[in-house]
């Protein structure tokens, strides 16, 4: 297996069927730790089921290098690892460590454990691990790749494009997608910021472009404000929460988009539809998404946002296959090597 993202073709394209094993997603419920791994899991046709583990409390304060909450181990009748171990576990953040290590000492290490990002225990912590380029883990069981996975597949895009949401269908000119974060640890939305963003935006659509705009959860509420008056104005179209969200169909439909750059979550979305992607850079962007950023743009795939369309022309990136393919080969030499060991291993 290699650790550079690259996979032999044969490898990618007869991935073993994983359609009788079971998988759990183990996860405390953090919506992007949780996306990447169903995004695996639904590239690998596995059925899953979802386990979330607490957020709060000593045993989540302990994580990654602290026990359990016994209440919520392996084989109970109730709580997070309730009922028989699975096949596949897959997990993410800090807080599934403890559980992806319960479950693995009490499956005697039959149960194939995948995590993606760095567990901050080393990098035997489980039988694979996926970590974006930029981050130091490696190992023989370590995958990097440049961008992250994700739910965007190809699949989803060509049925957006297939059936186009009313909602943005009806939009006139270049329509531009606009990705919009929020405030993290690593940096905060500073008025300057803010003004900046929404004076580009507005020099976009005086341009013709209709925006398309979705917002986090973290977006300072002066910057939503902002930005849903000036879709409102322009005659561009901003996601309030009602109605299905209509992320995919933004992208699908995009013929730009633009991303800010406290989400490299949303950046790997983003390039993974082949339209030409204008970052909006904030100063304090955590310094190892950089990384990433001019790897990007070092494939023609991202330029700065200054107001104004970029031509791009790039071969979509995607790394969600590459890391699943990666992760089924590597199952499948687990699951040989547990077959032939003799009775009572």
């Amino acid at each position: 297996m290699s650790d550079t993202g690259v996979i032999p073709a044969a490898e990618s394209s007869a991935l073993p069927d994983l359609s009788a094993a079971r998988a759990w997603i183990v996860t405390d419920g953090k919506a992007g730790d949780e996306n990447q791994c169903v995004g695996i899991a639904e590239t690998l046709g596995l059925a899953y089921d979802i386990r979330r583990v607490p957020a709060s409390g000593p045993f989540g304060w302990t994580a990654p290098w602290g026990p359990i909450d016994p209440r919520q181990g392996p084989y109970r009748s109730k709580g997070a690892l309730a009922g028989p171990v699975p096949d596949i576990l897959i997990a993410s953040g800090r807080r599934a460590v403890p559980y992806l290590r319960a479950v693995r000492r009490a499956s005697k290490g039959r149960t194939f454990t995948a995590f993606l990002k760095d567990p901050r225990t080393g990098h035997d912590s489980a039988d694979f691990i996926w970590v974006p380029d930029y981050d130091d883990l490696r190992g023989p069981n370590v995958f990097t790749t440049l961008t992250a996975p994700h739910l965007v597949t190809a699949g989803r895009l060509a049925a957006a494009r297939a059936r186009p949401d009313p909602r943005l269908a009806i939009l006139d000119g270049p329509r531009v997608a606009v990705l919009i974060g929020g405030d993290s640890r690593h940096l905060s939305y500073r008025k300057v910021d803010m003004v900046r963003l929404v004076t580009d935006l507005r020099k976009l659509a005086g341009s013709g472009c209709r925006l398309m705009v979705t917002v986090s959860r973290r977006t300072p509420n002066p910057l939503r404000d902002a930005v849903k008056a000036l879709a409102i104005e322009t005659g561009g179209f901003l996601w309030d929460g009602a109605g299905d969200n209509p992320y995919v169909g933004m992208l699908a439909l995009a013929d730009a988009i633009v991303v800010t750059s406290d989400s490299a979550n949303m950046v790997s979305e983003a390039v993974s539809t082949g339209a030409p992607v204008l970052l909006f850079d904030l100063p304090r962007t955590y310094i190892r998404h950089r990384r990433m950023f001019a790897g990007l743009a070092m494939d023609g795939a991202l330029r700065p946002f200054a107001g104004r369309l970029e031509p791009l022309a790039y071969k979509p990136v995607d790394a969600t296959p590459l890391i699943a393919a990666a992760l089924a080969t590597r199952y499948a030499a687990h699951r040989s090597a547990w077959t032939s060991a003799p009775a009572g291993t």
